[in-house]
C-alpha cells in the first residue's frame, strides 16, 4: 500500500487532480466551479482559494478526509 498523500496549500489544481480525479466534485463543492479551466490548473490551492473567497482550511480539511477515506 502507498503512503497517504496529504494536499497541501502549495499544490496546484493540476497536481491535486492528478492525485486523483475524483478530487474535482470536492472542489467544486467548496466553490472551485473553474478547476476545468486551463489557468486553474497552474494555480496553488491557496491563490485559487483567495481568488474565490474560499476558506483554504475547510478545502483543506475536506480533501484531504476524501483521500483519507478512499483508503479505509
Amino acid at each position: 500500500m502507498a503512503d497517504q498523500v496529504t494536499i497541501t496549500k502549495d499544490m496546484t489544481i493540476g497536481e491535486i487532480l492528478g492525485i486523483n480525479q475524483g478530487l474535482a466534485p470536492v472542489l467544486m463543492a467548496g466553490g472551485m466551479h473553474c478547476v476545468g479551466c486551463p489557468s486553474s490548473q497552474m494555480e496553488t490551492l491557496e491563490e485559487a482559494a483567495m481568488v474565490h473567497g474560499i476558506e483554504l482550511d475547510v478545502l483543506l480539511a475536506r480533501l484531504n478526509a476524501f483521500l483519507k477515506a478512499l483508503e479505509e
